[in-house]
């Protein structure tokens, strides 16, 4: 109990900024600022909070770089998404291009947040890593398919088969209070995902942003959102995972393992 106590209040920790970006939704929902519209007044808020976790070390300046890239694949992905009508922002802002507001970008930069401190927080490490080749490969295809499954074949079912041929084996370890824990990391896509689309529905909500379907009135979010952001999710775990690689110098686990039986076989 104490462990799950413990657990809690880390994963707490790490929804710092996704919280930031919920009382944003929620403040400006009953909050009005004179001359100044809704969308503008989130983008502000959440530029006050991306500033305050770095300021308060809650975040580094590296996890600020990693942010900094979601934010843009985010902002790519919602011009695209936007343009082909998956949804929509009704509301004016000064902040909006072609129907995008700019605080959109941040809500999958919480995402990438989320990560980084969970990482740090709970000395995540990954066992049984696929290949470096592999995990690219499958998040550009991944990110791809958001574009290209409007004109083409959805090949989304076609990619979560090879993830669970990719991932079957990877392990991810967390510890709280000192104990370890392990979980299958396909296990951990889903969850996160799961919680998401629960994000997802107060997102809406509080207008966020709208689906066709909730134009007339708010309505629950379809269950099938939460394969979308699982698959979201792993192209956020797999690039925090290999730019964290690159930043350190070091390998994950198993292929240090390998790396130190190619020195013994070389004798070095």
């Amino acid at each position: 109990m104490r462990d799950f106590i413990r657990f809690g209040y880390l994963q707490a920790l790490c929804c710092i900024f996704p919280v930031i970006i919920f009382a944003a939704l929620a403040v400006s929902k009953v909050v009005e600022v004179p001359g100044l519209p809704r969308y503008d007044l989130i983008l502000l808020i959440c530029l006050a909070g991306q500033v305050f976790m770095v300021a308060s070390r809650l975040e580094s300046r590296d996890e600020l770089k990693v942010i900094c890239v979601f934010h843009a694949i985010g902002l790519a992905l919602e011009l695209y998404k936007v343009h082909m009508g998956s949804w929509a922002y009704p509301e004016d802002a000064y902040t909006k291009f072609f129907g995008v507001p700019l605080y959109s970008g941040f809500m999958y930069a919480s995402v990438a947040s989320y990560l980084c401190q969970s990482w740090r927080r709970m000395e995540l490490k990954m066992y049984s890593w696929p290949h470096p080749a592999l995990t690219v490969l499958i998040s550009a295809l991944i990110y791809f398919n958001f574009f290209t499954h409007h004109f083409t074949y959805d090949f989304r079912w076609v990619l979560k088969g090879m993830l669970v041929f990719i991932f079957f084996k990877t392990m991810v370890t967390f510890r709280v209070n000192g104990h370890l824990y392990k979980m299958p990391l396909l296990l951990s896509f889903v969850l996160i995902g799961f919680f998401i689309w629960i994000a997802e529905n107060i997102s809406t909500f509080l207008g966020a942003w709208q689906y066709p379907g909730q134009a007339a009135s708010w309505s629950v979010v379809h269950i099938g959102k939460i394969s979308s952001w699982s698959l979201l999710v792993i192209i956020s775990v797999i690039i925090v995972a290999q730019l964290k690689r690159v930043k350190s110098g070091e390998d994950l686990p198993e292929f240090a393992g390998e790396r130190r039986t190619a020195r013994k076989a070389g004798g070095g």
